[in-house]
């Protein structure tokens, strides 16, 4: 934000308007990711017992719930201060890619959200301590990390220090659109939810919901090279 080279000129977004922001955000990704998963994973458990949508310390998050809330946050931020949307959600997924690596590296450490079972031609293979049959898994959350946090950030990083963020909208949809990707590839490795399971063809949830980001962010993606950095 400091940096006017980044964005040939003053940014749109003041650091002091970032620190409130980061408060609308939090709230976003915490609403937006729970209300995904009750209606995306387990609608059927939570329509019996509505109080359970409360119980966020028994986990159930999803991200692309948690993405939803903060595209609201964000808009309704930027309306409120009259701020760029395109440009506050250049910024804020610029930097998603670390929250998601701390987060996948928290499943790993948890040993959960583990991954489809693995053959011995996978030397890196492993038994989480929890999985009821003990089967020799793919570390799908550290496959996730990897794309989804380390390559994803430097790519958008990259982007930003070749002058992407002045073409708002750019950084959000390459950010949204090699996510998904991402994370459609990390779906072959990951074992699907034990109350949803394969779906059509093979396909998991992750792969299905994953498919309208990529048309968004390429629409994204070719609008902010339309106009004049």
């Amino acid at each position: 934000i400091r940096s006017e080279k980044l964005w040939g000129g003053p940014a749109p977004i003041a650091p002091l308007q970032l620190d409130d922001f980061i408060l609308w955000v939090t709230i976003g990704i915490i609403v937006g990711g729970r209300t995904g998963y009750v209606l995306f994973y387990n609608p059927a458990v939570f329509i019996q017992s509505p109080a359970a949508i409360l119980k966020l310390w028994e986990g159930g998050m999803s991200f692309h719930g948690g993405f939803l809330g903060c595209v609201a946050a964000v808009m309704l931020f930027a309306l409120k201060n009259n701020i760029s949307i395109l440009s506050l959600g250049d910024i804020t997924t610029a930097v998603a890619p670390i929250g998601i690596l701390l987060g996948r590296l928290a499943n790993f450490i948890k040993g959960e959200l583990w991954g489809r079972e693995a053959d011995a031609s996978v030397p890196w293979r492993m038994v989480f301590p929890d999985d009821p049959l003990q089967l020799f898994r793919h570390p799908s959350q550290l496959y996730e990390a990897a794309l989804e946090g380390v390559l994803l950030f430097a790519i958008l990083a990259v982007m930003i220090r070749m002058g992407a963020l002045k073409r708002p909208g750019l950084i959000l949809g390459s950010f949204i659109a090699i996510y998904a990707l991402a994370r459609i590839t990390s779906e072959f490795f990951r074992e699907p939810d034990p109350q949803l399971g394969f779906l059509w063809g093979g396909l998991t949830m992750g792969m299905l919901l994953s498919v309208p980001m990529i048309i968004a962010g390429v629409i994204l993606i070719r609008l902010a090279w339309r106009r004049k950095a």
